[in-house]
């Protein structure tokens, strides 16, 4: 009989890993594979990438959980190259050919002239194949079942949109978006403006919020290393929100807040500050027009 492994020993670990996620691999099996690697108690990512997607996925460890919806909500920056002349059931070359037409010829002065017509705030419809839930099912588990629903444009915004290089049949473009954006439907729509039809063949994000791809953040990098050389590579826990405010708390008060108890605070009101007590990080938290200071999400890197 085959003895079983023994059972990984979790321990606290906090702070932010810039993974570059692979092809091949889902963001959630990415995102285990980090937190085996680091024996975290408690991890969760920031914005799914698809298995034919690569490039940044921040893993946020422990208590850096607490800030990961900061980096769900942000901006978004990608690569991707978009193949004219059909489309497929999926908008990527995961799926089948659905329509087909033939490519117009294409210049660089028709395509800036196209792109031009997407930037800005526009609506766009999700996918069948997403993980939008209709009656509580994903939306692609209904695609693979030949089902199709209708579905409500939503706003998105796309901030900026440049063609990097294009051949007869395909353009690679690099595009800034908010969140929410696909870009297999924005590809579509793209080649549809175009005169043709068109899906992915590459997508690979680049930043997410003010965070930068590491190119060599990879999971085989971090396989090659001590688990205090992984250690040294981890943001603080508070990096998705670095760029907020900071504020010492008031002398004495450190273990309050840390209770979640408010207190009186010389400082103009701001609706979201960190807060620390020396280099240490206690939380998130609101100043009040009456200046008091209100713990919102508070940090336990004991444990």
């Amino acid at each position: 009989m085959k003895k079983a492994s023994p059972k990984i020993q979790r321990r606290p670990v906090h702070g932010v890993f810039l993974l570059n996620k692979p092809l091949g691999i889902s963001s959630n099996a990415a995102l285990q594979k980090v937190r085996w690697l680091y024996r975290a108690q408690k991890a969760g990512h920031t914005g799914a990438l698809d298995p034919l997607a690569s490039g940044l996925l921040p893993i946020c460890l422990g208590e850096a959980t607490k800030f990961s919806h900061f980096l769900l909500d942000s901006t978004k920056r990608y690569q991707t190259t978009v193949f004219l002349g059909h489309s497929t059931t999926t908008g990527d070359v995961e799926g089948d050919v659905l329509l087909e037409a033939t490519v117009p010829a294409l210049t660089e002065a028709s395509i800036r002239e196209v792109l031009a017509q997407f930037i800005g705030d526009i609506q766009q419809v999700p996918p069948m194949y997403s993980a939008l839930k209709k009656e509580g099912r994903p939306l692609y588990e209904l695609a693979r079942q030949g089902i199709e629903i209708e579905r409500e444009a939503r706003p998105i915004t796309i901030y900026d949109i440049d063609l990097l290089s294009f051949t007869e049949n395909s353009i690679t473009l690099d595009i800034t978006c908010s969140k929410g954006t696909y870009i297999r439907v924005l590809g579509e729509d793209i080649a549809k403006a175009l005169g043709s039809f068109g899906h992915l063949t590459y997508l690979h994000r680049i930043k997410t919020g003010h965070f930068d791809l590491i190119p060599s953040y990879t999971i085989e990098y971090l396989e090659s290393l001590t688990e205090v050389e992984r250690e040294a590579l981890l943001l603080p826990v508070y990096a998705p929100v670095d760029h907020f405010l900071k504020v010492q708390a008031p002398e004495g008060r450190a273990e309050f807040f840390s209770r979640g108890m408010e207190s009186n605070i010389e400082h103009e009101a701001e609706a979201q500050v960190l807060v620390f007590d020396g280099e240490r990080c206690l939380g998130l938290a609101e100043i009040t027009d009456r200046k008091r200071l209100v713990p919102k999400r508070v940090l336990n890197l004991e444990s």
